[in-house]
């Protein structure tokens, strides 16, 4: 079930929006809706990139190399 959020917006971003909007036919809220999705996204995969290299710098983990990857999978040259 779909939840609403309120926020504020700038002039200038309001602006930018309603004249994306008037171009694509598209609302104002399928745009919030993609812009936070893939904001979203980004900062998921950072999170578990820099929980990782945390865990790398700690020794909880360790790297394989390029050629090791390879040879694992058989797709040496």
């Amino acid at each position: 079930m779909a939840q609403s959020v309120v926020t504020r917006f700038d002039a200038l971003t309001i602006e930018r929006l309603t004249n994306l909007c008037k171009l694509t036919g598209k609302t104002k809220s399928y745009y919030i809706k993609e812009a936070v999705n893939e904001k979203l996204e980004d900062l998921e995969l950072m999170y578990i990139a820099q929980s990782r290299l945390e865990d790398l710098k700690a020794g909880l983990s360790s790297t394989v190399s390029w050629e090791e990857v390879k040879k694992r999978n058989g797709l040496q040259d």
